[in-house]
């Protein structure tokens, strides 16, 4: 589905990323991992099409420089890690904006179709009691909850994450990871997100990409790039043993 070659990014005269080259295929969920400022949000923004790159960025087939962003936006949905509200929209208005893409005409009015989307999103995402309610009066936690849902409006092909679980609590995350395993499910969809929590990207991604300092350490399937020493070298540090240490916990109450 997706297929990047060479990808850089310069940003304000420094290189963020450099030569990274990977593949998405149908039904797969691509974890991005790496310390901070590895690069990873820069490569999300640069498939969305918020970044300018060089390289090439095919989506099935075709180049994304030549799509529109409004047809790119059929097919891709981006959630950004992090969201600025300047304006008094309710959850709903927000949600319904997820449903641009596939207005037509003049005059875009939302259509049966549209809402029963909107409407399916917002109870998928747990704001059904907040859809009247303004966006600045919510938590962290739901703010993300209700730019998920206008991604997920937008019925993408493929989901672009940003720490998609950002500011939300455990019992929402679990829910989160276990909707879009289910969403995958469905064929001709593909999952690429940005997790720092690197025992979600080892539950839930089926390949992983290891980034440091904007190049590629290691692209393969999760589990092989999660054992691998390349990830102690990437964190300085051993992994695996800090995160069974830290969940090992547990086991005393």
């Amino acid at each position: 589905m997706l297929e990047v070659n060479q990808l850089e990014v310069n940003r304000s005269g420094h290189q963020i990323i450099s030569n990274v080259s990977f593949s998405l295929l149908e039904g797969q969920w691509l974890m991005v991992c790496g310390p901070n400022g590895a690069g990873k949000s820069t490569i999300t923004k640069a498939i969305a099409g918020q970044y300018d790159y060089c390289g090439k960025v095919l989506f099935k087939g075709q180049d994304l420089k030549q799509k529109s962003l409004k047809d790119r936006a059929k097919q891709i949905a981006f959630l950004e890690q992090h969201h600025g509200i300047d304006f008094d929209y309710s959850v709903e208005e927000i949600v319904a904006l997820g449903r641009y893409a596939h207005m037509s005409g003049w005059f875009k009015n939302l259509s049966a179709r549209d809402y029963k989307m909107i409407d399916q999103v917002i109870e998928q995402t747990g704001l059904a009691d907040k859809r009247d309610q303004s966006m600045l009066s919510l938590s962290g936690g739901e703010v993300q909850r209700a730019f998920l849902a206008q991604v997920l409006a937008q019925e993408p092909d493929l989901l672009i994450l940003d720490e998609p679980s950002n500011h939300l609590d455990l019992v929402f995350e679990k829910e989160l990871f276990e909707a879009l395993i289910k969403w995958l499910e469905i064929p001709g969809r593909a999952i690429l997100s940005v997790v720092h929590d690197l025992s979600l990207a080892c539950k839930f991604g089926s390949h992983a990409l290891l980034l440091d300092k904007g190049e590629v350490r290691q692209y393969d399937e999760a589990k092989e790039v999660f054992r691998s020493e390349e990830l102690q070298h990437v964190y300085q540090m051993d992994v695996p043993h800090y995160l069974s240490d830290k969940h090992a916990i547990w086991t005393h109450f």
